[in-house]
């Protein structure tokens, strides 16, 4: 079964914008197209139902009463790796890297129409699918999967990866010492085609060395490679 053929179980989204003719709007919409919907307007509200319940997705506008959406991402990637879509009128390429750096798994930049977030959301949810299946890997010298939790612990220790790292570590590693394209990793981790000016996989994969070093694992090392993408090595492969 391939990916656009995995069945969509009904999803439990939250919504968190303040705009209340939008908010009304995409939740009327999403409801149509079955999902379930909590809708709310400020970010420290919506950080706090997200602590408090179960949500498959968040829908996270970034400039929102009370706690901004980058403060609410901040917050939700220390203690859950839920995938967050981040929608903004900010479109400029620094606004997308800061949203990346935070976790976001996706940004949907505003104005958007409702068949762009559609296929956003169904892409999005169909990646967790995804990842919650088992999955054949390479050896990875103590690191081991926690699925549940998309993420990757080492000698008991967790790295806290988001959705977005956990794919893009757990593809590197089913192709390791194989140089992967830049163009094949936007498809396959991000699900949107690469362009020269888009940075969020240079971000992620940023983000996964450093939390790789903070566990110490000194024998995996993704390596650039000159104009083509990346590729994950071990130590003595140097």
């Amino acid at each position: 079964m391939n990916q656009s053929q995995l069945p969509l179980p009904r999803a439990h989204l939250l919504l968190i914008e303040d705009d209340a003719e939008l908010r009304t709007h995409l939740a009327h919409h999403l409801r149509q197209r079955g999902f379930a919907v909590t809708a709310v307007e400020r970010g420290d509200g919506g950080l706090h139902l997200a602590q408090q319940q179960r949500f498959d997705l968040v829908l996270l506008d970034i400039m929102l009463p009370g706690m901004d959406g980058l403060a609410v991402l901040e917050q939700l990637r220390r203690e859950q790796g839920i995938p967050v879509m981040l929608m903004s009128a900010l479109g400029a390429e620094q606004d997308r890297i800061s949203g990346f750096t935070r976790g976001a798994d996706d940004y949907l930049p505003k104005p958007f129409s409702l068949a762009e977030l559609d296929a956003r959301l169904e892409a999005l949810l169909r990646r967790v699918a995804l990842d919650r299946q088992p999955a054949v890997r390479a050896p990875a010298h103590d690191l081991e999967d926690d699925l549940s939790a998309q993420d990757v612990s080492y000698h008991g220790r967790h790295a806290g990866l988001t959705g977005s790292e956990f794919r893009l570590l757990s593809l590197l590693r089913q192709h390791q010492g194989e140089p992967l394209s830049k163009a094949f990793l936007y498809r396959q981790v991000l699900h949107r085609p690469y362009t020269r000016l888009d940075r969020g996989l240079d971000v992620h994969v940023c983000n996964l060395r450093r939390k790789l070093a903070a566990l110490e694992v000194t024998d995996l090392h993704i390596q650039a490679v000159r104009n083509q993408g990346y590729m994950l090595v071990t130590s003595d492969s140097y």
